[in-house]
């Protein structure tokens, strides 16, 4: 399998939210979750979302601490909001920049694998990060949108910055100043 392009901030499969999975079994979607798993398999990589490589299903992919998996049709089931993390998070769709992100100290999603089996992931601290980053992505949501308005605000002109239109630069024309 080739390693596909991730989608850029602007590009609007990014705020699409992703259909259900249906046939967990098709070729395709195996085909996907191979991409999924080779896509976020590498340094620097905690989770890939199926909108992040221009897929508009709801999958994704993890890779936290050694453990590389995936899920299909994921629904957030729990988060412990008794203690929260306020870290910097980042995203491969919004790249070079990182702000601090407050997300649930605990989080706990359900989904199905590919052979239809119901599956839990669960997990604290980074894990948990990113099964909530990961899902928002599938819900049509960035990090940003969890900003606060002042620092959404500077993080957006930073992405500005970032996506000045150049001539090798084909997605910056999302952006306009």
């Amino acid at each position: 399998m080739a390693i596909r392009d991730i989608r850029i901030i602007g590009d609007p499969v990014l705020r699409t939210p992703c259909a259900p999975i249906t046939d967990p079994k098709s070729k395709a979607v195996r085909i996907l979750v191979e991409d999924l798993l080779e896509g976020v398999d590498m340094d620097g990589r905690a989770g890939l979302a199926a909108n992040q490589i221009g897929v508009s299903l709801r999958a994704f992919s993890w890779n936290i601490e050694g453990e590389v998996g995936y899920i299909l049709n994921p629904v957030i089931a729990d988060l412990d909001f008794s203690e929260y993390q306020d870290g910097d998070e980042g995203c491969l769709s919004v790249p070079e920049l990182w702000f601090p992100t407050k997300r649930a100290w605990y989080a706990r999603v359900t989904g199905i694998d590919l052979d239809g089996h119901e599956i839990v992931v669960e997990g604290e601290e980074l894990m948990a990060r990113a099964l909530q980053h990961e899902t928002d992505h599938l819900d049509g949501h960035l990090y940003l949108d969890r900003l606060s308005p002042k620092l959404r605000s500077k993080a957006m002109r930073e992405v500005r910055k970032i996506m000045e239109p150049t001539k090798s630069s084909p997605s910056s024309s999302f952006f306009s100043k």
